[in-house]
């Protein structure tokens, strides 16, 4: 495990956080300053309680403590549209956090969903639980609304995957993502009309797929929902509003996290 991921996932602090901290010396392994390209043994990711005394990471003369085990919790919260999910945005646009009560101030979002997209958003305590969900291949399960008939072309990419050079239509104007591979997708239609209505099945969290990947055919995602992230369901909790896991999901998150790559079928 690289070094900045193994400091995200025991300190407060991110990956980008981590890895500047790393490069002004400010990282210490064993009273040896790290590099960027410094891994974490793997006792210290087995056996931690043995690791300790073997292995210690300073950040700022202060040890780093990944011996003591921790509980965790997790939120699931229905974004409405119109909201960042983000600690802050230079645009001065809404953020989750101002709609979230304080308590969940210092929780982490699984993913992200646009500004413009609604739906569930898990949120937990536990960068751990936070970073393997969100680098898991769960089924992410969206309801969108686009502003066209559901073309054969459409029909054939979803089915068989799509590759661009150029993806840009459909992304943030700031967004300096211009290619995007867009695997196959599970997908049910809904309605197929004027404004078509589709399920769609993801198992990644690109930047704006779905609206890339309609804007190339020429198509505009009026709405889109997400409902469902892996064992996690959306169900009838009201736009705004959070909920706690219920104890089936904890249980599930607790299979999940013993055994990450567990599969978590489309419904």
């Amino acid at each position: 495990m690289r070094l900045n991921q193994f400091i995200s996932i025991h300190s407060k602090y991110s990956r980008r956080e981590a890895d500047r901290l790393i490069l002004e010396g400010a990282v210490k392994i064993n009273h040896n300053i790290a590099t960027q390209h410094s891994h974490v043994p793997d006792i210290a990711i087995k056996n931690p309680h043995k690791a300790i005394k073997e292995f210690k990471v300073f950040i700022n003369g202060k040890a780093l403590l990944y011996n003591k085990k921790k509980g965790y919790t997790a939120i699931v919260y229905h974004k409405p549209k119109g909201e960042i999910v983000s600690k802050k945005d230079s645009h001065g646009r809404k953020l989750i956090y101002d709609s979230l009560n304080a308590k969940y101030a210092h929780f982490m979002p699984v993913g992200r969903l646009d500004f413009a997209s609604e739906g569930l958003l898990i949120l937990s305590d536990s960068k751990e639980v936070v970073n393997k969900m969100m680098h898991s291949n769960m089924d992410r399960i969206y309801i969108i609304k686009i502003d066209t008939h559901v073309t054969q072309k459409m029909i054939n990419a979803m089915t068989n995957g799509l590759e661009l050079k150029n993806a840009k239509a459909g992304g943030h104007n700031l967004s300096n993502i211009k290619e995007m591979k867009f695997m196959p997708m599970e997908f049910e239609i809904i309605k197929n009309s004027n404004i078509s209505k589709l399920k769609i099945c993801l198992r990644e969290g690109k930047n704006r797929e779905l609206r890339r990947f309609f804007a190339h055919f020429n198509a505009n995602v009026l709405d889109l929902r997400r409902v469902s992230y892996g064992f996690v369901s959306l169900n009838a909790l009201p736009v705004g509003k959070t909920r706690f896991f219920t104890r089936q999901e904890y249980n599930e998150l607790k299979n999940f996290m013993n055994n990450e790559d567990k599969k978590h079928t489309y419904k």
